[in-house]
């Protein structure tokens, strides 16, 4: 079985309406990247795509902040109560931490997140080499994107 981390960014750059993360894109049917990021939830979750969905605390406390925010407390409860059991959780370790925080302050970037750079060794740390992702960070990094839901570089 093959493990695919289900990266789930939430961008909350207030003038980048769409930006935002795979978790959302999946609940909100008028983001522009909603239909291929259902489709390719679809195909993951069938037999045939036998991959094992993978994400991290950070993640999840970031994708609970935006979707409560932007689509209400609805749509925070179908994400715990029809997505998550689907999903592993992997705690960032305090290595992971350490380590994300240098990535974070040596890039000196003003788009690259924690949470990013959190998923990314969280990723190097369990062998996992492609991401349910749109972000252009996970790209630069070295790691495969569903090629169905990639989005243009932003």
């Amino acid at each position: 079985m093959r493990k695919l981390l289900l990266a789930i960014h939430a961008m909350l750059r207030i003038r980048s309406p769409f930006d935002g993360c795979r978790f959302y894109s999946l609940l909100d049917r008028d983001d522009r990247t909603h239909a291929a990021a259902r489709a390719t939830w679809v195909s993951i979750l069938s037999p045939a795509g036998a991959a094992s969905l993978i994400t991290s605390n950070y993640v999840l406390v970031e994708s609970f902040a935006l979707i409560r925010a932007r689509l209400g407390i609805d749509a925070v409860r179908e994400l715990n109560d029809a997505m998550l059991p689907v999903v592993v959780s992997h705690w960032v370790t305090e290595q992971d931490q350490a380590a994300a925080v240098n990535a974070v302050l040596t890039s000196g970037r003003r788009g690259l997140s924690l949470v990013d750079c959190s998923s990314f060794q969280v990723m190097r740390r369990l062998g996992i080499r492609r991401a349910f992702a749109i972000d252009r960070h996970f790209r630069e990094q070295g790691f495969d994107l569903l090629p169905d839901i990639a989005a243009e570089d932003r």
